[in-house]
């Protein structure tokens, strides 16, 4: 299999689609693009899975995106607050293949919403799917005239085969097309988006320093401004970050290694330190944070070292105290 084109996906809507959690892209706007692509993770420069876009779907309204909360992860209040307005056209997704190890890239000047991938990184991405040359090319379609998918009596049928290796075994993907249309997959029925934003704060409020294991480092009481801004305050223990994670103020001055955030997301953050601004360089993620525990001015963010060059992120509210619910 031959991917050469790549979309830069944030923190956390990516981790969603590896973690399989995710199955739209909202978008600003339709794509004529159908088939295999790299999901690149921001700020990161590496790739970390293919998934095989189907279909570019219409835009949707608030009310809308509110009910198909499950397939893009958006939280109820980004959406009535207008925070992604812009963002309302599923690039619906399947297939998502995740990769044990993550395949560099080299980013062109001017790719906008689609990375053309150079081709090193087109190998890799091959290397990882573990895709060879066979006799079979692969996605060939071949007209049936006397076979179906339900009784083998179509006439005019089209099956289109896919052959990769994966490790030691060949894996062969076969679609048939009957000109039938496919029997809808069932819905399974998820807990409303509120609810699961309730349960989840109250889950936070409810933790307490004998049930979380790692060293606090600091915490810090949040303002509407870092709410606003994305950002949280870290000056009062920036100390506390080992040397080597501190760059300086812009990407090109990166540290010589990268924390490892733990947030509540489904996936880890992977980040430096900015030394003179004193927050974490990589702010996608925390937008996010703040909305999945509906964070406010006065709540406290506290940071706890969990592991040598690992982090985590909890939310405190405003009014918990320890111990309150031993």
């Amino acid at each position: 299999m031959r991917i050469t084109k790549g979309l830069i996906i944030a923190d956390p809507w990516i981790g969603y689609i590896l973690d399989g959690t995710k199955d739209w892209e909202m978008r600003s706007s339709a794509t004529s693009h159908r088939g295999w692509f790299a999901l690149i993770r921001k700020g990161t420069g590496a790739i970390y899975g293919v998934a095989k876009l189907i279909e570019s779907g219409t835009p949707l309204l608030p009310a809308e995106m509110i009910a198909t909360f499950e397939h893009h992860r958006i939280p109820e209040d980004m959406i009535r607050s207008g925070e992604v307005a812009k963002w309302t056209t599923p690039w619906k997704l399947v297939d998502v293949r995740r990769f044990d190890q993550p395949v560099a890239y080299r980013h062109k000047s001017g790719a906008v919403t689609w990375v053309e991938l150079d081709d090193a990184a087109i190998e890799g991405v091959a290397g990882r799917l573990g895709a060879v040359d066979t006799t079979v090319e692969p996605k060939v379609a071949m007209p049936l005239a006397d076979a179906s998918r339900w009784n083998r009596s179509g006439s005019a049928d089209t099956v289109t085969v896919d052959v990769a290796q994966r490790g030691r075994k060949l894996h062969i993907d076969i679609e048939w097309d009957d000109g039938t249309p496919s029997m809808p997959t069932p819905v399974r029925a998820e807990p409303s988006p509120a609810a699961s934003h309730n349960a989840q704060s109250s889950a936070v409020m409810a933790i307490t320093r004998s049930q979380v294991s790692g060293r606090v480092i600091g915490e810090v009481e949040i303002t509407d401004g870092n709410i606003t801004n994305k950002h949280i305050y870290l000056r009062s223990f920036f100390d506390r970050f080992p040397a080597d994670a501190i760059g300086g103020s812009n990407r090109a001055t990166r540290a010589k290694r990268d924390l490892t955030i733990d947030w509540g997301g489904a996936e880890p953050v992977e980040t430096d330190l900015d030394g003179q601004k004193k927050f974490f360089r990589a702010r996608g993620w925390i937008g996010a944070f703040y909305q999945l525990y509906r964070a406010q001015a006065g709540d406290r963010v506290v940071v706890e070292e969990v592991a040598a060059y690992r982090y985590r992120v909890s939310l405190r509210k405003q009014g918990f105290r320890e111990g309150a619910a031993q």
